[in-house]
Parts: structure tokens; sequence; C-alpha cells
């Protein structure tokens, strides 16, 4: 009976102790990741495109149109993502904390919402929710990342937690709101897509639970819709005016092709990818990680008793189903389509939460679920500090970013007329760190005219053994961050003749 007694008044202790575990690895998770936003040089190409073309917006003062470079529109996606960035940065100034700060702001804005979703109800513990869905590796990635898709989570969660708390109470008007709202809000974040993230769940939760009648009838869908289109087409609208030529582009190529036509060749601004059908069950295994290994292993454990045998209410089912179609959904609408990345996962990974949560609490009990998801973000935590020791040592960060030769370039330059000129190709972080200065071209010869009147800096890769033998005699040669920057000074070398290496004897040492 003694050792009953002392093990029973060890147990709250032991939970309570889980509670904080997780709350504080969920702290320092979220502590780190932020750390990681301020160190890490934004890197080649997604991350820097997109923070390069916020840059661009705030430098241009053009809210309507987003600019690939200058002089050429960016028509793939929607502004709302780039409003944010360049917002970010016209109060935080023009860096890489403050392009992926609102980025950040959006994946807490999703986990507030799924936790009070949460805690409207009595079977999905928030906490655990909280931390099943800041541990997920994908969730991790992209909090913080310079992407639109942060954006569209934002619209596809607030629209999907809004038609639940509409339908089921008890604010119900305050729910329509959210749904519609979350609704405008991914339209201007990533077009018609979120359209079919949210209306795919919704249909198959109605037919499943045989409530579409009711859907019907307690949802304001046609003020509601009025309300959004108005919120969202007036953009469309000004940007086809502004550009002619981008709803074709964006409708017919980014929502037909890109995810039907693989290998797509009418990528303007990247190039289309070719996985097999089926990937993106792949990616969501890898997105979710640690967690798939924590509930299979509780999923071995023995179930909690419970004092009730019965089986779940009506109202539980419902919300069982409602999770489960609307975590499904990317994944079933993605399935046939080839040309995919891993964040097309994002928008499922707060259903998941929610329903892991809901399904770990009813099989490892209340008490000792906490210390099962501080389990959980132990592990995630300690991946990803060992990922940022790894990529720090291996220089991995620091070859997929034009940050340090721009910055040897901006402390070398002796006057404002010496350019940067890279013999690569486009490099969205050179753009951004050099302001938009920095220029690229495909040859030596191309760069050597480029230098010829006043001199400047060469930048090229430093495994380009063939282009680098020419340059063994410049005496200002720096190597950085992957690249090898060579001053050329100003003696004007003579151009005339054919343009080739041949004639840069001055440069092209090896001539």
């Amino acid at each position: 009976m003694a050792s009953a007694a002392t093990g029973a008044r060890w147990l709250p202790v032991r939970f309570e102790a889980g509670t904080l575990a997780a709350v504080l690895l969920i702290a320092a998770l979220l502590t780190l990741r932020l750390f990681a936003m301020a160190w890490l040089p934004l890197m080649d190409t997604t991350e820097a495109r997109y923070a390069e073309i916020g840059r661009k917006m705030l430098e241009l003062g053009d809210w309507i149109t987003p600019w690939h470079d200058y002089g050429v529109p960016f028509w793939a996606k929607p502004p709302l993502s780039f409003w944010l960035t360049a917002a970010s940065m016209k109060v935080f100034g023009v860096n890489e904390l403050a392009a992926r700060l609102p980025h950040f702001l959006c994946m807490l804005f999703v986990a507030a919402a799924c936790g009070r979703l949460a805690a409207s109800r009595r079977d999905t513990p928030p906490l655990a929710t909280l931390g099943l869905l800041c541990g997920a590796a994908l969730s991790l990635v992209s909090a913080g990342a310079v992407m639109t898709d942060e954006a569209l989570v934002v619209g596809t969660t607030l629209a999907l937690c809004g038609l639940w708390q509409a339908l089921h109470g008890p604010r119900h008007r305050d729910g329509a709101i959210l749904l519609f709202a979350g609704l405008a809000i991914g339209l201007l974040a990533k077009g018609p897509l979120v359209l079919v993230l949210a209306g795919l769940p919704t249909a198959a939760w109605a037919v499943w639970t045989g409530q579409g009648r009711r859907l019907l009838r307690e949802v304001p869908w046609i003020p509601g819709l009025a309300a959004t289109t108005a919120a969202a087409a007036w953009w469309y609208i000004a940007a086809e005016l502004k550009t002619p030529g981008f709803i074709d582009y964006y409708i017919v190529g980014e929502h037909w092709h890109r995810f039907l036509t693989p290998g797509w060749s009418g990528d303007r601004y990247g190039f289309a990818h070719a996985f097999p059908a089926g990937t993106i069950w792949l990616f969501a295994l890898v997105s979710t990680l640690p967690w798939p290994l924590l509930l299979l292993a509780a999923a071995s454990t023995p179930r909690v008793p419970r004092s009730k045998a019965a089986s779940p209410d009506a109202d539980t089912r419902s919300w069982h189903a409602y999770l489960a179609c609307w975590s499904l959904a990317p994944l079933v609408f993605f399935t046939t389509a080839r040309n995919i990345i891993l964040p097309y996962v994002l928008p499922a990974l707060p259903p998941m939460a929610l329903l892991a949560s809901h399904w770990l609490g009813r099989r490892v009990g209340s008490g000792r679920m906490h210390a099962w998801i501080a389990g959980g973000l132990a592990l995630s935590t300690a991946s990803a500090l060992g990922l940022l020791i790894h990529t720090e040592r291996s220089g991995t960060v620091a070859r997929s970013s034009a940050k340090a030769v721009v910055n040897a370039w901006e402390a070398q330059r002796r006057r404002n007329g010496e350019p940067l000129v890279f013999v690569t190709e486009r490099l969205h972080s050179a753009s951004f760190y050099s302001a938009g200065r920095a220029e690229f071209v495909a040859s030596l010869a191309e760069a050597l005219k480029r230098l010829a009147p006043n001199g400047g800096f060469v930048a090229l890769r430093d495994d380009d053994t063939s282009l680098l033998a020419r340059f063994d005699c410049v005496t200002q040669r720096t190597e950085v961050g992957g690249f090898v920057l060579l001053h050329l000074p100003s003696p004007a070398w003579p151009l005339a003749g054919t343009g080739t290496l041949a004639t840069h004897r001055h440069l092209a040492c090896g001539g």
C-alpha cells in the first residue's frame, strides 16, 4: 500500500513535468527558428527570389505588379506574400530577418488558430496540437522561410476553422466571417487553389456525414462569396490592366500546366519538376517527421483503459470526418500531379496536428500525452540544431547564397562606378544583397566588355577552373562563399577585333 501511495503521489508531478517540458521545448524550437532566420543568409533560388521580389516592390513603390526583374513582371503568384515581405522591410530595413519575419508570423497565426479550435473542444488537447504542428519538419522549415505557401495556409486554416465554428457555434456569424476572410486571403496569396483546398474537404465531409443540406442552409454562401470576390478580384483586374497577359499565364499556365503537364516548358521563372505520380504522399511522410515514428510507437503501447465503452457520439464522429477530409484533400488533389514541391503538403499539416492530438490523447491518456509530445519535440529540436551545425561546418549555406561575395565586393570597391558582374546564371540572393546592382552574363567575354570602360569586379564559381586559369596574374583575388572575386582595375584594355578572350590580354593572362 505504501509503495502504491508513493507512486500515486509522484504521478501528477511527472505529468506536470511533461507539460512543462512540452511548453519549454516549443519555446526552444521557436527561439532556434528565430535565430536561424537572423543568422542564415537568403538562399537561392526560391527564398532569395521571393525576397528580392518583395525588395523590388518596396524600391519601385509598385504594390500592384510584383517584378521578377526590372521590366519583367512576375506573373506566377498573387501579391500577398510580397506585400508582407515589402511592408516588413519598410519597417525593419532590407535584411534577411525582415524578409522572413512576416512568414514566421503567418505560421504562428496558423498555430494559434489550430490551438483555438482545439480549445473549443474537450477531446482535442490544444498544447499537444501546438507541439505536433510546431515540431513537424515542414512546419519548422517553412516558419520563417520566404515563400508564398505560409500565406496560403493562413487562408485555408482560417477558412476551415471558421467553417467548423459557423456550423457548430457558439458564435456562428463570426465563424462565417472567418471562412470568407480566409478564402479572400488565399485568393490573394496563391489564387484559385484555395477554393479547391477548402471546397474539396468541405464537400467530402458533407457527403460523408450527410450534412449537405445543413451546410447550404446555415452558411451565408451568396453574400459571403460576393464579399470574398470583392476583396480579391480588384487586384486581378488591376494586374491584368497594368501588365496584359497576366490572367492567361496565371490561370492557364500556373493552374493547369504546372500540375498536369510533366516538365512543363512554359514556366517563365524557373523549371518544371517531373516527379512520379503519387510522390505527394512520400512528401507528406517526410514533412511530418518525427511524428510518424512517435505515433507508431504510441500505437504499439497498451490502450489506456476507459470508464465508458460506448462508441464516439455523432459530434465526435463528425469531428473525425472533418479533420480526415481536411488532412487528405491536399494529398488527394496533388496525387496525380507530377510538377510538385514539398511545400504543397503544408495546408494538410494543421488538420493532421489536430487529428493526431485527438488520437494520441485517447490512446495514451491525457496524463502521459504531454510526455510523448515532449519526446517528439526534443527530437525535433536536436535535429534542427544538428542540421544548423552541419550546414555551417560543411559550407552548404555559404555556397547557396551570394551574400558573402557581395559583402566582399562592397568592402573592396573603390568607387560607386565599379560594378559587380557574375559569370553565372542569375542569383537572386546577389540581386537582393546588392540592392539590384549585381549584373549577370553568360560568358567571360561579355563580362570583360561590360568592365572595359572603368574596370570592376568579376565573380566566378570557385569550381570553374577553366575560367579561373586565365586570371592567375590578377593580384586582388578573394575566395569567398564558393566564389572567386576578381578585381580588374581600370586601365583601358583594347577591345577591338573579334571581342574574344584572345584580345583581352591585360585581363585574360593566359590568353
